[in-house]
């Protein structure tokens, strides 16, 4: 199948979260599958491409966007012989992020953009694969520009889902798609991702929970209705992992490589953690590891009110990475000054760092409000860094709960959104710690999981398939 993935950020050029390594990893594994898939991204002003060899394919188009005549054009580049379109205009190259400023504006451009540059790239795509909610318009303009091209929409993350207001509607002279109602269904919120939803032929989340989920009130944010009215084109896939970039036998980022066979480097990796984080090397306590955006998301609020019960009772060191909201960031330096010789907080973003995180660390801390999906807890699993995660989404659906004799499962799962349930769970980890047999067959067998991109791409390919058959 010729498949044609479109995003707002693709990894290596621009990396805000983890879509931007699901449109660099998966059309890579499709390609290996025998199908022709490419990439179409924005052409934005602050990435530097000059060590790439780029091809021009459209020059000077004019499109008509948000009632103004715009020029646009297309250049080709190769990343390890996955071919990426770079989309290009001024709305893009003045831009001084992927996210912000005025981004309604800039991603309506980009979708009437693709839509009609598509037909001059010389190639044509039988699937047009679109993520989140800044790809949303195309279901829509594809079913009116190319009746024959079929659309699948990928949900990363429902709570974003590109509002905009009754003058931006007027503007882009789609307001008749925006009916009041469907028959039979509900209302249509004036969004983005509304679109998205009501017309692609196929649409999936990126977890199977987090597919259910969303069908809910609690974690739907209003789109929950018009997901029930498109449950049976509405599916859940799980993310895979590049194992490339994340593979403790070759990463070179890490103090010492390892193996599932030979674990002394996972040792010799806990101790250049604890000595870069100034913490004492104690190879009898356990380190747990946090990579994360700090916010409610993310379960930093029930993080800082546990570790001081954890302390109390237990003994282990902390080990923090990550930037977010102002009042984490200090909530988490002020713990580290309550607790010099058990916790260490990097407000930073450092990659080199978060590979010795994942390798040094012997637990892996993440207790989410909700997760689509999440690929820090299987980073840290193909590591050996055991979770301590909450029964949600994509963390439901990658750690089973170990059971009491650590035989079975992959991590210390909890349910409830509590301080409490996390202090008892992380509680029920340090124990586990100190059966050393038992727990180095748990790291051994969490090394060996199996989460690369081969598992999820054949569930894509169904998914295609099943859009393919569709009128």
């Amino acid at each position: 199948m010729n498949i044609l993935f479109i995003a707002a950020e693709m990894a290596p050029f621009t990396k805000v979260g983890g879509l931007a390594d699901v449109v660099r990893s998966l059309p890579a594994e499709l390609n290996k599958r025998g199908h022709d898939v490419r990439v179409i991204i924005p052409k934005y002003g602050f990435v530097d491409y000059s060590q790439y060899a780029i091809t021009p394919v459209i020059n000077d188009l004019v499109v008509f966007s948000l009632g103004e005549y715009r020029k646009v054009s297309v250049e080709a580049l190769s990343v390890e012989g996955l071919r990426v379109y770079l989309l290009g205009g001024d709305i893009f190259s003045r831009t001084l992020s992927v996210y912000g400023g005025d981004e309604i504006e800039k991603f309506f451009v980009f979708c009437e953009s693709v839509c009609e540059v598509t037909p001059y790239l010389g190639w044509q795509p039988e699937i047009i694969h679109c993520h989140d909610w800044h790809t949303a318009l195309l279901p829509l303009l594809v079913r009116n520009c190319y009746p024959s091209c079929r659309s699948v929409f990928t949900i990363h993350n429902v709570g974003y889902q590109g509002n905009f207001d009754e003058y931006t509607l007027y503007r882009s002279g789609l307001g008749g798609y925006w009916q009041a109602s469907l028959s039979g269904g509900p209302g249509i919120p004036r969004n983005f991702l509304a679109q998205g939803i009501l017309w692609a032929h196929m649409i999936n989340a990126v977890s199977e929970t987090y597919a259910r989920e969303i069908l809910t009130p609690e974690q739907g944010y209003g789109m929950q209705e018009l997901l029930q009215f498109r449950k049976d084109s509405l599916t859940g896939i799980i993310n895979g992992l590049d194992g490339g970039e994340y593979d403790p036998a070759s990463d070179m980022l890490i103090s010492t490589t390892y193996t599932p066979g030979d674990l002394v480097g996972k040792s010799l990796n806990k101790q250049a953690l604890q000595k870069a984080a100034g913490l004492q090397p104690r190879p009898e306590v356990p380190v747990v590891g946090m990579v994360s955006r700090l916010d409610e998301q993310k379960g930093i609020d029930i993080i800082v009110q546990s570790i001081s019960a954890v302390l109390t009772e237990t003994d282990m060191q902390f080990v923090f990475l990550g930037t977010g909201k102002e009042y984490y960031e200090r909530a988490l330096k002020d713990l580290e000054v309550a607790y010099p010789y058990n916790i260490k907080a990097f407000i930073t973003f450092d990659d080199r760092l978060a590979h010795l995180i994942y390798a040094g660390s012997d637990i892996f801390l993440m207790p989410s409000l909700w997760e689509p999906c999440g690929l820090s807890q299987m980073i840290a699993m193909k590591y050996g860094a055991v979770p301590v995660v909450r029964k949600v989404g994509g963390l439901a659906d990658t750690v089973p709960n170990l059971s009491s004799d650590l035989m079975k499962g992959r991590g210390f799962v909890f349910e409830d959104y509590s301080a409490g349930a996390l202090t008892d769970s992380l509680k029920t980890a340090v124990a586990a710690f100190q059966e050393k047999d038992a727990w180095e067959r748990v790291v051994t067998r969490i090394m060996q999981q199996d989460f690369s991109w081969k598992g999820p791409a054949e569930k894509y390919e169904e998914l295609y398939k099943r859009a393919m058959e569709l009128k």
